[in-house]
C-alpha cells in the first residue's frame, strides 16, 4: 500500500476539493472524523487498491450530515438532504481505520 497525503488547512477547504471533483449528478459524500483528524481517503488505483490519497486536515466533526455550500464555502449540520445545489458530507467516526492508522503512522 503507498499513500500520498495532501494536507489542508481547514474544514471547509476539504470540502470544497471534494466538491470539485465528485462526479456530476452527485451531491453526497462520506467524510471521515477520526483521532484528531478530518478526511478523506481516495483511491487512485481502484483496479489494484495499492495507491491512495488522503486529503486531511486536524480537526473533529459530529457524527451527522453536513450541508455545504460552496459559493458562501460554509457548512451547517441538518437532517436531511433535501438540496440538488447543495452538497453533502456523511460524517462517518470510525471506531478504527488500519488504512488511516497505518497512514498517520507515516505521516
Amino acid at each position: 500500500m503507498h499513500v500520498e497525503y495532501e494536507e489542508f488547512d481547514t474544514v471547509e477547504d476539504i470540502f470544497r476539493y471534494m466538491a470539485s471533483v465528485i462526479p456530476p449528478m452527485k451531491n453526497t459524500m462520506p467524510i471521515n472524523s477520526y483521532k484528531g483528524y478530518v478526511f478523506s481517503i481516495i483511491p487512485l488505483s481502484p483496479s489494484t487498491g495499492d495507491v491512495y490519497l488522503l486529503i486531511y486536515t486536524k480537526g473533529t466533526l459530529d457524527g451527522k450530515i453536513l450541508e455545504y455550500d460552496i459559493n458562501a464555502n460554509s457548512y451547517k449540520t441538518v437532517n436531511a438532504i433535501e438540496r440538488a445545489d447543495k452538497v453533502y458530507f456523511i460524517v462517518m467516526t470510525p471506531k478504527r481505520n488500519t488504512l488511516v492508522d497505518q497512514a498517520l503512522k507515516n505521516l
